[in-house]
């Protein structure tokens, strides 16, 4: 009770608004050199505005005297982890909503979805994501009429887990006013019954947005307690920073709120949703770095194609399990390229969403144009790069490409993406060593909620191309494998690199933001079990304890 007492004792000092020099001494620590090699230390030397003055190694002279000692008992302590592509207040809403992401049935989700309207009577609408028909085993899609049979006085809309399909009731569907009369608008498709062409239910991609304009619009507070939520899930796994990807102009005002009375922990480095929300947030050009280098608009966000699970990925040859469709392009190469202009004018920096091989070859091709005329260093990113047809490959090594994978696709869409392609194309899915052969830049994250955020699922999947299960043996596409340091860049500095931030955060080095963990295990040591178990007991952001296991909400 007593140890409990000071360390609580001096996580208030810590948040405290006030900062003095700190040295965490007595620590295995571990960070990564300019070159991606391993750099041991013991102590960390912090100064008053939260950066590194001195890393401390073994029988180096500590300072004689500093305002705070914590004495780190021997403990683990690594970079902070950067989730390079993720969706801040996707992860609070989802929280705060039905989540269906672990139900493995239809049945299941149907009881699921009963339950909770049935404890949440006051609310007009029944909300929520997760949804996986491939995990539920139907072979096709939900329909309306099985939400109807669980929930039929009110509207209910229900996100598919990639984000890329919406479910509905009957309600929902006549709140939005579509019928069998309702066309699919451009970059989306409203699923339909083979005779009649009246609605089943499901809704891809552009096509969401007929229902979503009529579900009711969060307030403020609301924003405001999704942010919190969302903050707490991500430091209980080590994420530090987050690209958060798709920002709206209501999103970044929740942000700095945040920002402005002090409850922003997480750095986020946002990236608008499309042009219009990139003009309104950052005007003229990205936006400086704010509170101590916590917040930043980056650039824009802009889709090209669609999902895998959801057939709107768009392929170049047909769909082996839908020979009729090669999926969606939700952008066209014309429009792309002018609204890659927009923003490369006022150097806004570019994060592309491709995940089909015709859509990442269609984004190659416009990086490629556009380098010519907005030079400079641009760092254009593409955001997941999931299926790439390996005459490509090399195209990745031009102009500064970044590769925004998430490892833990690999292992959740392995048999679904085997279904989805056929054996010709998989050797050019999830190609994390292929693409950084050609000099592409790996930075990796977890497109949370679709995932789960954990990095150190993340690490593991990395380094052995298994899932949770050890499956398959010896490794999906083993040639795809990267060591653990590689792995380990992609989740710290590479991130930096990718969001402009390096020299920032991502590295313990003089000079750098004090973003580090406390860990219960090495996880360059640890095997690819142990390190899925790795325990955060504690995170420090800036200098400062922002997330303690001791203390935490359970």
């Amino acid at each position: 009770m007593i140890r409990l007492a000071i360390t609580s004792a001096l996580a208030l000092a810590l948040a405290a608004p006030a900062q003095a020099d700190t040295l965490i001494d007595n620590v295995d620590g571990m960070t990564l050199d300019a070159t991606g090699g391993v750099d041991r230390f013991t102590g960390l030397l912090v100064g008053d505005d939260g950066r590194i003055v001195q890393v401390l190694r073994r029988g180096d002279k500590r300072p004689g005297k500093v305002d705070y000692f914590v004495d780190g008992k021997g403990q683990f302590l690594m970079p902070g982890l950067i989730d390079s592509h993720g969706h801040v207040m996707g992860i609070g809403f989802g929280a705060l909503t039905l989540d269906l992401s672990e139900t493995t049935s239809l049945a299941q989700a149907q009881a699921k979805i009963a339950a909770y309207a049935a404890a949440h009577p006051d609310r007009p609408w029944i909300l929520g994501r997760g949804w996986n028909q491939e995990l539920w085993g139907l072979g096709r899609f939900p329909t309306a009429a099985e939400l109807d049979a669980v929930v039929g006085d009110k509207p209910v809309w229900l996100t598919r887990v990639d984000g890329h399909a919406g479910w509905a009731n009957s309600k929902a569907l006549a709140a939005a006013g579509i019928t069998a009369l309702t066309k699919d608008p451009a970059g989306g498709k409203i699923e339909r019954v083979a005779t009649g062409g009246k609605p089943t239910g499901v809704l891809v991609d552009a096509a969401m947005d007929l229902v979503e304009k009529f579900v009711p619009t969060p307030r403020p507070e609301d924003r405001d307690l999704a942010l919190a939520t969302a903050q707490d899930l991500l430091l209980a796994r080590g994420v530090t920073a987050m690209a958060d990807m798709g920002t709206t102009i209501e999103d970044w005002q929740a942000y700095r709120r945040a920002g402005d009375n002090g409850t922003l922990r997480l750095r986020i480095m946002a990236y608008a949703g499309g042009t219009e929300a990139m003009e309104l947030i950052g005007g003229p050009g990205p936006s400086p770095w704010l509170y101590d280098d916590k917040l930043r608009l980056n650039g824009v966000k802009l889709y090209v194609d669609g999902a895998l699970g959801s057939r709107g990925a768009s392929l170049k040859a047909p769909y082996a399990d839908a020979p009729h469709t090669r999926g969606l392009r939700i952008t066209s190469d014309t429009q792309l390229k002018n609204l890659m202009s927009r923003a490369a004018l006022d150097r806004f920096q570019l994060a592309i969403h491709a995940i089909g091989d015709e859509a990442n070859a269609g984004v190659l091709a416009a990086i490629e144009d556009m380098s010519a005329t907005y030079t400079g260093d641009r760092r254009w990113r593409i955001e997941h790069a999931q299926i790439v047809d390996p005459a490509d490959f090399a195209r990745f090594g031009r102009h500064g490409i970044i590769a925004s994978m998430q490892p833990v696709h690999q292992t959740s869409d392995r048999l679904m993406a085997e279904a989805r392609l056929g054996p010709q194309r998989l050797t050019g899915g999830y190609a994390w060593k292929s693409l950084a052969t050609t000099g592409a830049k790996l930075a990796f994250g977890s497109d949370a909620p679709v995932e789960l955020p954990d990095p150190f699922a993340g690490l593991a999947a990395a380094i052995t191309r298994q899932g949770p299960d050890g499956q398959p043996f010896g490794g999906w596409q083993p040639q795809e494998r990267l060591t653990r340091e590689e792995a380990l860049a992609a989740y710290t500095m590479n991130g930096a690199y990718a969001g402009f931030a390096e020299g920032r955060f991502g590295r313990l080095v003089r000079g750098e933001r004090a973003d580090f963990l406390l860990v219960d295990r090495d996880p360059l040591l640890a095997t690819p079990s142990d390190l899925r178990a790795t325990q955060v007991r504690q995170v420090w952001i800036n200098g400062r304890l922002a997330w303690d296991a001791a203390t935490a909400k359970r």
